[in-house]
């Protein structure tokens, strides 16, 4: 496909190596205006913002992935494959499945579940089990550790459905000790095994629904700052 594409304006040397990939436009100008130097906004196709700067002098991209696996399928897809992308981190937020989780806290999904249909463009003889790289994952733990923080790895489960009909789904799931849901992580990692490169999906979490807890619409815009700061940390050490 010629570069740009039909939802990214950029060229080709625009993008960094590395790319944080929150699914909100304005988390990822947030990103880039609290934490980058000499932040460049590269695209804004469909209010899909994404920029370039450096971070402790490491080159480094952020970019929005919109909702859902079919948004994030599209722009990981063309990052990795068009753009000379390596490495996606997906920084987002989850619903809590496990009792052990609160709001705030942060989960590194080490695999991703999930009730899509992705996987059948690959026409593969069973069933495809999506997983975050090692490096990242295990980078993305260490400086954790390193900073005090805690991290919750585990599965999650990548929903195509914020409304679900069936309202045991989430028990069934949380009995498999799913740690919590979101909806983009297993097209990113999916995306990331097909082009042989790099993915690590990371989640503040934002609600805990067994608990009857949650936080707003602009905290979740505003705040996750541990996470994300514990995600330029991991793309340094890249």
């Amino acid at each position: 496909m010629n570069i740009p594409t039909p939802h990214n304006s950029a060229k080709k040397e625009d993008f960094a190596k590395t790319v944080l990939m929150p699914g909100d436009p304005l988390r990822a100008k947030l990103i880039a205006e609290k934490y980058l130097e000499n932040a460049v906004l590269v695209n804004q196709v469909r209010g899909m913002l994404g920029y370039t700067g450096t971070y402790k002098g490491k080159p480094l991209s952020v970019m929005a992935s919109g909702m859902g696996m079919p948004s994030m399928g599209i722009y990981s897809y063309e990052l990795f494959n068009f753009y000379d992308v390596d490495n996606i981190i997906r920084i987002g937020s989850a619903g809590a499945f496990s009792d052990d989780l609160d709001l705030y806290d942060i989960v590194a999904a080490m695999g991703s579940c999930t009730d899509s249909n992705y996987a059948c463009q690959y026409k593969l003889n069973g069933t495809f089990a999506p997983t975050a790289n090692y490096k990242l994952l295990s980078t993305f733990v260490n400086t954790c550790e390193k900073n005090s923080v805690t991290a919750h790895v585990g599965n999650v489960l990548t929903s195509d459905t914020f409304y679900n009909a069936d309202e045991s789904s989430s028990l069934k799931w949380k009995a498999m000790g799913v740690l919590a849901v979101e909806m983009e992580s297993a097209a990113l990692y999916m995306n990331a095994a097909a082009a042989n490169k790099n993915a690590l999906a990371v989640f503040t979490i934002s609600d805990c629904p067994f608990k009857k807890t949650e936080i707003s619409s602009e905290e979740r815009q505003n705040s996750f700052d541990t996470m994300m700061r514990m995600a330029l940390e991991t793309a340094v050490c890249l």
